[in-house]
C-alpha cells in the first residue's frame, strides 16, 4: 500500500510543513522506511558499527504515519491540541501496541481518530453538495437545452454525494456506538507470555487453553524481573535493549498497577544506563519507559534524583538527526503536566532549555514547546516569567507563527484577569500585537495567513472581559485604529476587518446575503417568497397572557455593550465612508451596506435609546454635508436606498424560531405578516375567470409535457390563491387538464417526481406537492377528486412493496434506501403528512390500507431511515391511529428512533395554551404531548429521559403547561442532576411548591445551594458564556440534519433555585424566614474588594448571581429595598480590580433590570435600560458611561521582593567565579555567548582554550557552574549546543551516576562528548 501523499498527522506540526513544501525527512537526516512497524526498532549492525549508534539514523514508519496513536502521558498531537489527559492524578496508559508512538495499524486506530476523519469526509462531501445545488440553481436561468448536459453532470455529482453523506454518517454513528461501548484491549504480543497470569481471569485462561496455547506460569513481576536483569547485558546490539524496553512498555499498559511497586534502586540504575547510551534509539527508548513509570509526585522526585534533568537538557540540545531523541524527552517533560502538582519538579535548566527551542525558528519541536509554556503558564506563571517564556510566547504571537493564535491570546488573558497575575505582564498591552498588523499600513500587506490568525486573536480578545479591557484603555485607541484602517487600500485587509465585526457581533449571514453580495436586487418574487416562508411564525411564537418573560440571554446583553463600544469607537461612520467610496470593490460595499443594515438591527433591538437614537438618522451621517457639495448626489441617494433596502429585508427576515419568547420581534412578525398575507391571499382568492385560465396557461403545463419548463412559482401562487375557492377548483378539474396533469406528475408509477434528485432546488416541488393536498382537502371537489385519483392508490401500493406481510414484491422497490436518499421519493412522507392533518385525509389513508402498512414499517428494524421520514412528517393533532404508531416508536423501538421519536414531541408540548377553533383545541394536544414525554422520562436509556426533560422544561415556560406537568407527578429521583431543572421549574407556581413541599425536596435544595451550589452555578455560567463566544472567523457551518432538534441558539441564562423560588408569595416567605438574602448581601459588601483569594472571589460571584436571580422576579425585587446591595454591585462593576467579577457584577445588573421595580432602582443610579415598543425592560443595561466603565488601571505595580522579573531577561550572562584561572576563563567566554554580539568571538576563544586546556573540559565542577549559568541566564539553542558539545562524555556520566574518577584518568579514556562511540 502506498503511502499518502500527506501525513495524516504527525509527532510535530513541522513534519507536516516537510511534506507540504515537498522535503523528505531524510533531509533531517532520517531515512523513511515503507511498511508499518510496531515499537521503536534500532537499525541492525553488523559486529563492527554494532558498538556505537551515535551516526544511527532512526527510522520512521510510512510518511503518512503520527508518533502519536493516542494521548500517551506527555503526548501531544500534531495540530497542537491538548491532549484529554486528565491534569491531575496519575497519567493514562496508553492502548495499542509499542511504540505507540509509531504509525498505528488501521485497525488499532483509536476511535477518535476514526470519528475524526468521517467528520472530515463528511465535511468535504457537505461542501461539495452545497457547490452542487447552488451550480444546479445557477443553471435554471439558462437556456434549458444550452444547460442540460451541465445539469446532467451535476445531478450525478450531487447523488454521489448524497449517497457518499448518508454512508458517512451512518459509519459515523455506529463508530460513536461503538465508542461507547467497553472496550477490550488489544492482543499484544505478550500476550502469549501472560496466559495463564494469576491476574487474570478463569475465563481467559480457559479460552488461552481452548485456542491450544500453553498457560504460561509466569506472573507479572517475575516478567518483570527478567526484562529488567537482561538489560543487565553490556555490548549487545541497539536492538536488543530496544525491545526489551518495548516489552517493559508492553506490561506497564497491560498491568498499570506494576508501576507502583516499582524497585527503583534497580529499576533507576537501568533506566540510567539506557539514556546514557549512545544510541539514540536506547536514548528515545530510555525516556518512553521512564514516563510509562510515572505515577505520582513522588515518583518525580525519584525520577529527578536519578540526575535525568541534565540528560533531559543533553537531548533537546541536539541537532535535527536526533529528533527521535528529542521527541521522546520533550514528550517525557510533558508527562510531568499530567500529573497533580507535577509541574512543581520541572527545573529551570529544563524550561530554559525548552524556552530556547520555542525561540528558535527552525526548529520542529518548536511549536509543541510553545505548547508546553502555554499550558506551564496556566498552572505557575511565575515559573515561566522566571526562565523568560514570557518573551517567547509573546514573539509566537507577534509573528502569526503558532497554529494555535486563538489558545495563546487565551492564556494571556489568563494573567490579565486579577492584578496579582497582571504583574507577570510586562505592559500589559502585549495583545496589542494583533491590532498592529492592520493598523500598520506597511504591515497591512503581509501575507494573508497572518492577517487571519491575527483577526482570530483580535475576536477572542473582544469576547473576554479581560481582553475588552485590554483594548478599551486610551479611549479605546485600538478598537478606533482597526476601524480606521477600513481607509488603506488593501482589499485583503479591509474585507477580514469586515469579517472581524461581523464575528465580534456574532451576526450571521442570512440565506440572501450571497445573492445580495453577488450584486442582485432583494425585491425578485421568489427572493422575497423565501423570506416570507422564513418569517412565518412557528405555533411556539403564539403570543399569549401566560406566556413566561423572554428568555434571559447573557451573550446578547455582552453584545449590546460590545455594540455601544464600536458605535462610540466610530464604526457607524466608516462604514458610511467605504460604503460612499467610488473607488472601493463593489462586493466590499454591499458587504458594508449588509453589515451596517445588522448594525442598525441590532441597535434597535438591544441598545438604550440613549445610544441607539442617533444611529437611526441617516441623513446627518452620509447626506447632509455632501448634497451641498457633491456633484451627483444620486449616489448618495442610491446608497441610503441600499441601506435602507437591507434594513427592511432584515427586518421581514427575522424568523421567529431564534427567538421564540421575544414578544417584540413576535408582535412585528406577526402584526406585518397578517397585513401582507391577508391583503394577498384575498386578492388571489377572488381572481376572475379571465384572469384564472390566463394564469392556467401561462403556467406552461397545458403546453408541454416536460415539467422543467413549468412556471412552478406561478403554480405554488394558483394552488395558494385561486385553487382554494372552490369554483376555479371545479373549473380547473373539468375545464383544463391543469389538475390532471399536474397530479400526474406526482404519480409514482410515472417516476417523474420520485426519480428526480433530491437537491435544494428540486425542493420546490415537494412544496408545491404539500400546498396542493392542503389545497384539495380545503373543498368537497377537491377532497372527492382525490379520493378518486391513481396518485394515492399506486402510492399505498408502493409502500405495500416494503410491508413484509403484504405480499407484494419488487426487485428494486420505490421506497428502498438509496431512492429515498438520493431522489425526492422521501418527499412523498412530506405529502401525506399534509393528508393526516385533516380527517378526510385520514379515511383516506385507511382507504388503502396505510395505516397498517405504517404499523409494519415501524417494526423494521433495518429501515431507520424510512421510520425517520414517516414519524417526521406526520401530524399528529388529531387524535388517530398515528398517536398510537407514535407511542409503539417510543416505547419499542431501538434508542434511536426513542430519541428521534421524543424530540418530535417538542413541536406539541410547546404550543400556545391559548385555544383555537378547530376540531381539537391546543390544550389537549399539549397534554397528550407532556404525557408521552413524562412517560419517556423512564427510559432505560439516559440520552432519552434527558431529551424528555429539557422538552418539559421549555413547555414549562407557560403557567398551563407547567401545572399539568406537576399534576402528572413525574419521579425524577433515578435522573439526579438531569431532572434538576425541571424540578426547579416546579417552584413557579404554588401547585408546584405544595408538591416538592410534601417531598422535603425545597429546604433540603435550599441548603445545598447555599453551602456550595451557588459556587458551582458560576463555573457553569462562565462555561456556557465561554461556548456562546466561540464564534470563529470561518464559523459558516450549518446543521444539515434532518431530524427534529432542540434549539439551543445563544445560552440562555441556567435556572437558578432562589430565582423559581421567589416566583411565589410561598416561596418569598420561605426566603425572607431563612435570612439568606442578607447574608448574601453582607458577603458582597464585605468582600467586594477581594482580588487575591480565589475561593472568597468564587463565592462573591455566586453571591452575586444569587443576588440577581432574585432582583429580576418581581416578588424578589421587594427584597432589593430592605438593604443597599444594588449600590454596591454598581460600585463593584466600576471599580472592581478584577476584570470577571466587573463582568459579573454587569451581568447581574441586568438581570435586576428585568423586574420594574429592579429597574428603577438601576435608573436611580445613573445606568440606562433598553425596553421594548411595551416599555419593558428586556434585561440589557448599560452604564452611562463607557470611558468609566472601562477605566480599569491595568499597568502593573512592582511587588515586594523584586517581582519585576521581567526586566531580568535584561541582564547580560554574568559568569561565575572560580579560583582557577582557567576555568574563569571559560566562565567568562561562556558568558560572552550570550550577548549576540560577542558570540562568535566568544566561540573562537573556547575553541581555542579547549585546544590549549582539553583537561578542563573534563571537569565536573567546571560543568555544573556551566550548567548554573545556563539554567540562569538566557542562552539561544545553537549556543547552548555548542557550549555543551565542548565537555567530554565522562562528565556527564560522572554526573549522572556519581562516579568518582579522576580527571587525568578520563582525560586518557574518554573522547570529547558526542564523539566517543560506546558499547551502551
Amino acid at each position: 500500500m502506498n503511502p499518502p501523499k500527506y501525513p495524516a498527522s504527525s509527532v510535530t506540526p513541522t513534519q507536516d510543513t516537510l511534506f507540504r513544501h515537498g522535503r523528505s525527512i531524510s533531509n533531517e537526516g532520517s531515512s523513511a522506511v515503507a511498511g508499518p512497524r510496531v515499537g521503536l526498532q534500532a537499525p541492525f549492525r553488523d559486529g563492527r558499527e554494532g558498538r556505537s549508534m551515535s551516526n544511527a539514523n532512526p527510522i520512521f514508519g510510512p510518511r503518512g504515519s503520527s508518533l502519536a496513536q493516542g494521548p500517551p502521558p506527555g503526548g501531544f498531537s500534531p495540530d497542537l491540541k491538548t491532549m484529554a489527559t486528565p491534569r491531575s492524578g496519575t497519567p493514562r496508559t496508553e492502548q495499542g501496541p509499542f511504540f505507540s508512538d509509531y504509525p498505528p495499524r488501521d485497525n488499532e486506530r483509536t476511535t477518535e481518530q476514526r470519528q475524526t476523519d468521517l467528520r472530515d469526509q463528511i465535511s468535504k462531501e457537505t461542501k461539495i453538495k452545497i457547490g452542487s445545488e447552488n451550480l444546479l440553481e445557477a443553471l435554471t436561468s439558462k437556456n434549458v437545452k444550452q444547460a442540460k448536459e451541465q445539469r446532467t453532470r451535476v445531478e450525478t455529482e450531487l447523488g454521489s454525494s448524497n449517497r457518499k453523506i448518508m454512508e458517512l454518517t451512518t459509519q459515523l454513528e455506529e463508530e460513536i456506538e461503538r465508542s461507547k461501548r467497553p472496550n477490550t484491549p488489544p492482543r499484544s504480543r505478550l500476550s502469549a507470555i501472560f496466559q495463564g497470569s494469576p491476574m487474570k481471569s478463569p475465563q481467559d485462561n480457559d479460552a488461552s487453553t481452548q485456542d491450544g496455547n500453553p498457560a504460561m506460569e509466569e506472573s507479572p513481576t517475575f516478567v518483570l524481573s527478567e526484562i529488567l536483569q537482561a538489560l543487565e547485558n553490556e555490548g549487545m546490539q541497539p536492538d536488543y535493549y530496544v525491545e526489551r524496553a518495548n516489552r517493559l512498555v508492553d506490561l506497564f499498559k497491560k498491568y498499570p498497577s506494576l508501576k507502583y511497586d516499582l524497585a527503583w534502586p534497580i529499576f533507576g540504575l537501568r533506566v540510567q544506563i539506557m539514556l546514557l547510551s549512545q544510541s539514540r534509539e536506547v536514548v528515545a527508548a530510555g525516556y518512553r519507559v521512564t514516563r510509562h513509570a510515572i505515577t505520582d509526585r513522588r515518583s518525580l522526585q525519584t525520577i529527578r534524583s536519578l540526575n535525568t534533568d541534565e540528560l533531559v537538557m543533553l537531548s533537546l540540545v541536539k541537532e535535527s538527526k536526533a529528533n527521535i531523541e528529542r521527541e521522546q524527552a520533550l514528550k517525557f517533560v510533558r508527562a510531568f503536566l499530567d500529573v497533580k502538582g507535577g509541574f512543581h519538579e520541572i527545573s529551570n535548566i529544563v524550561l530554559r532549555t525548552i524556552v530556547a527551542i520555542a525561540e528558535h525558528h527552525e526548529d520542529r519541536l518548536r511549536n509543541i514547546s510553545t505548547l508546553t509554556l502555554l499550558e506551564l503558564l496556566i498552572r505557575n506563571p511565575t515559573k515561566v516569567v522566571d526562565v523568560g517564556g514570557m518573551a517567547s510566547l509573546t514573539q509566537a504571537l507577534l509573528d502569526g507563527s503558532y497554529p494555535g493564535s486563538e489558545g495563546l491570546a487565551s492564556a494571556i488573558l489568563f494573567l490579565f484577569d486579577k492584578p496579582n497575575d497582571r504583574l507577570h505582564l510586562k505592559s500589559c498591552h502585549e495583545l496589542d500585537a494583533a491590532f498592529t498588523v492592520f493598523t500598520d499600513p506597511i504591515a497591512v500587506h503581509i501575507s494573508e495567513e497572518k492577517l487571519k490568525a491575527s483577526a482570530s486573536v483580535i475576536i477572542v480578545l473582544l469576547h473576554s472581559w479581560s481582553g475588552l479591557y485590554s483594548v478599551s484603555n486610551d479611549g479605546f485607541a485600538a478598537i478606533k485604529g482597526l476601524l480606521l484602517s477600513l481607509a488603506y487600500p488593501s482589499l485583503l485587509a479591509r474585507d477580514l476587518i469586515l469579517d472581524i465585526v461581523n464575528a465580534v457581533l456574532q451576526i450571521k449571514a442570512p440565506s440572501w446575503s450571497s445573492s445580495f453580495l453577488a450584486g442582485r436586487r432583494l425585491t425578485t418574487y421568489g427572493r422575497v417568497a423565501n423570506l416570507r416562508k422564513e418569517a412565518s411564525p412557528p405555533s411556539t411564537a403564539n403570543a399569549s397572557e401566560d406566556e413566561e418573560e423572554t428568555r434571559i440571554n447573557l451573550n446578547e446583553h455582552y453584545l449590546a455593550l460590545l455594540l455601544a463600544v464600536l458605535v462610540q469607537s466610530g464604526l457607524p461612520l466608516v462604514l458610511c465612508k467605504l460604503i460612499q467610496e467610488e473607488e472601493a470593490d463593489s462586493a466590499l460595499r454591499r458587504k458594508a451596506t449588509l453589515l451596517h443594515g445588522e448594525m442598525l438591527n441590532m441597535a434597535n433591538r438591544l441598545l438604550p435609546q440613549k445610544y441607539s437614537s442617533t444611529l437611526q438618522v441617516l441623513s446627518r451621517l452620509v447626506v447632509a454635508d455632501d448634497f451641498q457639495t457633491a456633484n451627483t448626489p444620486l449616489y448618495h441617494i442610491s446608497m441610503t436606498y441600499q441601506i435602507d433596502s437591507v434594513s427592511r429585508t432584515l427586518y421581514r427576515s427575522q424568523v421567529a424560531s431564534k427567538h421564540p419568547f421575544d414578544t417584540t420581534a413576535q408582535y412585528q412578525q406577526q402584526h406585518t405578516s397578517r397585513v401582507f398575507h391577508s391583503t394577498k391571499q384575498q386578492a388571489d382568492y377572488d381572481m376572475d375567470e379571465i384572469k384564472f385560465r390566463a394564469a392556467i396557461v401561462d403556467t406552461q403545463i397545458l403546453s408541454h409535457a416536460n415539467f422543467l419548463k413549468w412556471d412552478w412559482n406561478l403554480i405554488e401562487e394558483l394552488i395558494d390563491g385561486p385553487l382554494k375557492n372552490p369554483k376555479r377548483l371545479n373549473e380547473a378539474i373539468t375545464g383544463t387538464k391543469f389538475l390532471k396533469r399536474l397530479l400526474g406528475f406526482y404519480r409514482p408509477f410515472k417516476y417523474r417526481f420520485s426519480g428526480t434528485l433530491n437537491t435544494k432546488l428540486n425542493q420546490r416541488y415537494v412544496r408545491v406537492g404539500v400546498s396542493l393536498m392542503k389545497s384539495l382537502l380545503q373543498s368537497n371537489e377537491g377532497i372527492a377528486y382525490l379520493w378518486d385519483s391513481k396518485f394515492l392508490r399506486q402510492l399505498g401500493e408502493c409502500l405495500s412493496q416494503i410491508d413484509r406481510t403484504s405480499g407484494f414484491f419488487a426487485d428494486e422497490p420505490l421506497f428502498s434506501n438509496w431512492r429515498t436518499s438520493s431522489t425526492l421519493t422521501g418527499g412523498y412522507f412530506s405529502l401525506l403528512g399534509a393528508l393526516s392533518s385533516d380527517p378526510k385525509g385520514l379515511q383516506m389513508f385507511e382507504r388503502w390500507h396505510m395505516i397498517n402498512i405504517s404499523y409494519h414499517i415501524i417494526d423494521l428494524r433495518d429501515r431507520d431511515d424510512l421510520i425517520e421520514l414517516l414519524l417526521g412528517n406526520m401530524d399528529f393533532t388529531l387524535d388517530s391511529h398515528l398517536r398510537v404508531m407514535l407511542s409503539k416508536a417510543l416505547t419499542a423501538s431501538h434508542k434511536h428512533i426513542r430519541i428521534f421519536s421524543t424530540k418530535l414531541l417538542r413541536k406539541y408540548a410547546i404550543q400556545a395554551p391559548r385555544s383555537e377553533t378547530g376540531l381539537q383545541s391546543p390544550s389537549s394536544v399539549c397534554e397528550w404531548a407532556i404525557r408521552l414525554l413524562v412517560t419517556q422520562l423512564y427510559d432505560p436509556e439516559v440520552e432519552v429521559s434527558e431529551v424528555a426533560v429539557q422538552i418539559l422544561e421549555e413547555s414549562c415556560h407557560w403557567k398551563s403547561h407547567l401545572e399539568y406537568v406537576v399534576s402528572c407527578r413525574p419521579q425524577l429521583d433515578h435522573l439526579n442532576n438531569i431532572g434538576a431543572p425541571l424540578l426547579l421549574r416546579f417552584l413557579s407556581t404554588s401547585l408546584g411548591y405544595q408538591y416538592l413541599d410534601r417531598l422535603d425536596y425545597i429546604t433540603q435544595e435550599m441548603d445545598d445551594w447555599f453551602l456550595g451550589r451557588n459556587n458551582s452555578y458560576v463555573t457553569l455560567v462562565e462555561a456556557n458564556l465561554s461556548r456562546g463566544f466561540s464564534t470563529s472567523l470561518n464559523d459558516t457551518s450549518q446543521s444539515q440534519a434532518n431530524e427534529p432538534s432542540i434549539p439551543q441558539g445563544h445560552p440562555a441564562l441556567p435556572p437558578h433555585f432562589y430565582r423559581e423560588l421567589t416566583r411565589t408569595k410561598e416561596g418569598c416567605d420561605l426566603l425572607h424566614d431563612s435570612g439568606h438574602f442578607d447574608k448574601f448581601a453582607t458577603t458582597i459588601r464585605d468582600t467586594w474588594t477581594e482580588h487575591e483569594d480565589q475561593e472568597a472571589m468564587v463565592k462573591l460571584k455566586g453571591c452575586l448571581w444569587a443576588v440577581g436571580n432574585i432582583g429580576s422576579m418581581e416578588l424578589g425585587a421587594s427584597f432589593l429595598d430592605d438593604s443597599d446591595v444594588v449600590k454596591w454591585i454598581v460600585q463593584i462593576a466600576e471599580q472592581s480590580e478584577v476584570a470577571t467579577i466587573r463582568g459579573t457584577a454587569f451581568f447581574v445588573l441586568g438581570l435586576i433590570s428585568r423586574s420594574l421595580h429592579g429597574m428603577e432602582i438601576i435608573t436611580e443610579h445613573g445606568w440606562l435600560t433598553a425596553t421594548d415598543y411595551y416599555g419593558r425592560s428586556i434585561g440589557y443595561c448599560l452604564p452611562p458611561s463607557l470611558g468609566v466603565f472601562f477605566s480599569l488601571n491595568i499597568q502593573p505595580k512592582p511587588a515586594d521582593g523584586g517581582a519585576s522579573r521581567s526586566r531580568v531577561e535584561g541582564i547580560p550572562p554574568r559568569p561565575i567565579a572560580d579560583k582557577d584561572p582557567v576555568h574563569a576563563r571559560i566562565l567568562e567566554s561562556v558568558a560572552s555567548t550570550g550577548n549576540t554580539v560577542l558570540t562568535k568571538k566568544a566561540a573562537g576563544e573556547l575553541n581555542a582554550l579547549k585546544t590549549r586546556h582539553l583537561e578542563a573540559f573534563s571537569s565536573v565542577e567546571l560543568y555544573r557552574k556551566v550548567r548554573d549559568m545556563l539554567g540562569r541566564y538566557r542562552f539561544h539553542l545553537p549556543v547552548r549546543r555548542f557550549v555543551l558539545d565542548l565537555f567530554n562524555r565522562s562528565v556527564i556520566r560522572e554526573v549522572v551516576l556519581d562516579e568518582e574518577e579522576s580527571e587525568s584518568e578520563s582525560v586518557q579514556t574518554e573522547r570529547p562528548m558526542g564523539s566517543r562511540p560506546s558499547p551502551f
